[in-house]
């Protein structure tokens, strides 16, 4: 069946075929119409988004916010004598020079085993550069904000301190590690050996 008032409506749009500003503008007014019923009864829900890295088995989540880039693990890298030994050296990335460091090693969990998955996530801070060498990037994972516990869950890899919360959903935990808490430690900064 067809709606008796829709007719109506097309004859006007017809009205303004030689109008084009005025026809666009009549059809969002008809479009904001149809859809402001629709959205009435439901609040869009606000999404997190983060990128999602493997290190030793375990994946972790870093807020989207919190990361620069994600590179792959450079060619070159210097050692700095006297550094720690998770400080595996400065790099060259597009003419800057950014501290490479293991991140498994600096949470006392073994060394990262470079390979073609490896990948260095850049943190997004403004005082402290650094690059951390992950085993894996998983690319961007997104969740509703009502998925979002603030309770850690206990993890394989010890790094409690710098966990801010974990996602779940279904069966499945995802810990957040918070690169301003961990690269604003007193532990990472100070990484001469």
């Amino acid at each position: 069946m067809s709606d008796p008032g829709n007719g109506a409506a097309i004859e006007s749009l017809r009205a303004l075929r030689d109008r084009p500003f005025e026809l666009l503008q009549r059809l969002e007014q008809r479009n904001r119409g149809n859809t402001s019923g629709n959205t009435a009864h439901a609040s869009p829900e606000r999404e997190w988004v983060g990128v999602a890295c493997r290190m030793a088995g375990e994946i972790f989540l870093v807020a989207r916010e919190e990361t620069r880039e994600v590179l792959g693990y450079p060619t070159a890298v210097t050692r700095l004598p006297g550094a720690k030994p998770w400080v595996k050296g400065l790099a060259n990335v597009r003419g800057q020079l950014l501290p490479m460091l293991d991140l498994r090693q600096f949470l006392g969990s073994g060394t990262t085993n470079v390979g073609r998955n490896t990948r260095v996530i850049v943190v997004n801070h403004r005082e402290v550069p650094a690059g951390l060498i992950v085993d894996e990037v998983l690319g961007f994972r997104r969740f509703a904000e009502r998925e979002f516990n603030v309770d850690p869950p206990p993890t394989v890899i010890r790094c409690d301190s710098y966990l801010a919360g974990a996602f779940r959903r279904g069966g499945e935990v995802w810990p957040v590690l918070s690169m301003k808490v961990l690269v604003e430690s007193q532990s990472f900064l100070q990484a001469a050996g």
